[in-house]
């Protein structure tokens, strides 16, 4: 058989481009409709926002918005190789774009992949950071970055980079989800992962609508404290899988409840630690 004719004919299947390769496309429009703006936010550091600001510091704008562009593009373009290399295996899923399960099968199956991803991403997270070959050469990367924005969410290691967007796809992989549930999925984890960057705990941010998500304070502790804070959704996984959270970050969840803002909270501190 001719090895070109071969591939030629897969990469020639309508389905590869609706599947993977829109996938993708989806994917990286649904991040920059999130990242931009808040990315243009924290480039004009309003005076009227900084009360929001989780961490009362310049953001490191200047220095990584470039790379966090170029981090994007390179990454991608590996993603699509590694998308063609597996196209052979992807095709045999049963991933589908046949008749669409009822509106509650699909309402389930995204619960899913929320719990199924997160699960799998506390530990693969986890992992990295006492794992100290894959935290100096690969989750290091993603670490340079103290003081987030928006845009930064993608700046890491292409192998990081690659597995986090195949934990992504295992879930409705495993399950055989229909391509546009998958869509609708992929659009949620790329929200969340925007906006767990952009550096501000606003009150009237759309992401605190999600059940169970808390907003960007969570990832921008980890961040700021480098160790804990592990999982992306849902927070608890660090309360039951080895008490792995933040004492700050908990410490801020009670001040706010209290009803202070970011500034007073981090205010509060400082005084505290004169004492």
């Amino acid at each position: 058989m001719d090895l070109f004719s071969y591939w030629h004919g897969f990469y020639n299947d309508p389905w590869f481009w609706q599947f993977p390769m829109a996938t993708l496309a989806i994917s990286m429009v649904s991040f920059l409709t999130v990242a931009i703006p808040w990315t243009i936010i924290a480039w004009f550091d309003p005076v009227s926002l900084r009360k929001y600001k989780i961490q009362q510091k310049p953001f490191e704008f200047e220095k990584f918005f470039w790379p966090s562009i170029a981090r994007i593009i390179i990454n991608n373009l590996i993603l699509i190789g590694v998308l063609i290399i597996s196209w052979p295996l992807l095709k045999l899923t049963g991933v589908h774009n046949t008749e669409l399960p009822v509106w509650y099968i699909i309402i389930a199956q995204l619960l899913f992949f929320v719990l199924f991803d997160d699960f799998m991403y506390y530990w693969m997270h986890r992992y990295m950071h006492e794992n100290k070959w894959l935290l100096k050469n690969i989750h290091s990367v993603h670490h340079r970055i103290r003081n987030t924005c928006g845009i930064n969410g993608n700046y890491m290691h292409w192998i990081e980079y690659v597995l986090t967007a195949s934990l992504t796809l295992l879930g409705p992989i495993l399950i055989g989800a229909h391509i546009y549930v998958i869509w609708i999925w992929v659009i949620i984890r790329q929200f969340e992962g925007a906006d767990g960057h952009i550096g501000y705990d606003i009150p009237w941010n759309p992401a605190h609508y999600f059940p169970v998500y808390e907003g960007p304070v969570y990832h921008d502790f980890h961040h700021a404290k480098f160790k804990g804070n592990y999982a992306g959704f849902l927070p608890y996984l660090d309360k039951y899988l080895g008490k792995t959270h933040i004492p700050a970050y908990l410490n801020y969840l009670k001040k706010k409840k209290e009803g202070l803002t970011p500034v007073e909270i981090e205010e509060q501190g400082k005084r505290n630690k004169k004492k």
